[in-house]
């Protein structure tokens, strides 16, 4: 075990840090050495709704199932705290701050995400998560308006905290 040790920190120094073993078996990877700094993400998702959904939320807010825009935001700060329930290699963290945007840009809904925490990893996946689920959101509260809706970018926008410091998105 002592030997596949030295093995796995080779690999995570070069990039397959979720990687293990012989049978490359995927796996967590160990915090325990590393420093608790502050930790921030942001991530964004866009939806295009079509013209006629996105004047039925600008002059009514609402569709068949509420409030989309509002609905979606909550989706998106709950899917955040499920992080680690749902993406298997994933630390739980205890997420400090949790915000989540949606707002109408055409016919498309912009969703982003910002989450903060003091930690040992980062919270890049949770700020992805609830994006995306925010993006789910907004397609199933608006799919009995239209079956065109599309869900076209997922990404992160920054990152900060930790060994590699800061990124932003060009």
């Amino acid at each position: 075990m002592h030997g596949n040790w030295s093995r796995e920190k080779r690999i995570a120094g070069n990039k397959l840090s979720h990687l293990s073993g012989k049978q490359r078996q995927a796996r967590m990877v160990n915090v325990a050495g590393k420093p608790v700094t502050e930790r921030r993400a942001r991530a964004e998702a866009w939806v295009r709704v079509g013209g006629a959904i996105a004047r039925k939320l600008r002059s009514q807010g609402a569709l068949a199932k509420g409030n989309v825009l509002e609905t979606a935001r909550l989706a998106g700060i709950f899917a955040a705290k499920q992080t680690a329930n749902l993406i298997p290699m994933c630390h739980p963290l205890t997420l400090d701050d949790i915000a989540v945007q949606a707002e109408l840009k055409g016919p498309l809904v912009r969703i982003e995400s910002r989450i903060t925490c003091a930690g040992k990893t980062g919270v890049e996946m949770e700020a992805m998560t609830a994006a995306a689920v925010a993006a789910l959101t907004v397609y199933d509260m608006c799919k009995s308006a239209g079956k065109g809706i599309m869900i076209e970018r997922l990404r992160l926008l920054e990152k900060s905290g930790g060994k590699s410091g800061h990124w932003q998105a060009s």
